[in-house]
């Protein structure tokens, strides 16, 4: 394992993606970073730039709009980045798949690493999502 495959295990810088959700999986995102959950004593930090980050949180059924501007956010992301479609709605698209606005699935878009299902996913779910990408990462870099 080389350097920075074990410092992507150790630390892991994660940009939270808004494609249009009901903010209820953006709300137990950010409930990972209360002191009851803790996300941070695992190493995972929530960080305000694209540029800087290891791993994208996406929430929400991707619209019309928001398709251009995530392929933008993932273009600028470094390489390798990972996608974590966070939600029901980023996972199927669920109620608003035959919607007139909502176009295709994000797995159509980006390439998607971890699906954490969910209306909206427990916190617990979230950690258990980003940890088993953290294995993947592990055994695609042996």
């Amino acid at each position: 394992m080389n350097l920075k495959t074990k410092a992507l295990t150790k630390s892991i810088w994660a940009f939270h993606v808004s494609a249009g959700s009901c903010n209820n999986c953006d709300i137990e995102i950010l409930d990972c970073l209360t002191p009851r959950f803790d996300i941070e004593r695992f190493g995972i930090q929530l960080i305000g730039s694209v540029r800087h980050a290891d791993v994208l949180l996406i929430t929400g059924a991707m619209n019309r709009k928001s398709v251009p501007l995530m392929k933008r956010i993932y273009e600028q992301a470094p390489k390798p980045v990972f996608v974590v479609a966070v939600g029901i709605c980023a996972c199927s698209q669920n109620m608003f798949k035959d919607s007139y606005n909502v176009c295709e699935p994000l797995d159509k878009i980006l390439p998607v690493d971890v699906y954490i299902p969910g209306c909206p996913p427990k916190p617990e779910a979230i950690i258990s999502g980003i940890v088993k990408m953290v294995n993947k990462f592990k055994d695609k870099n042996k």
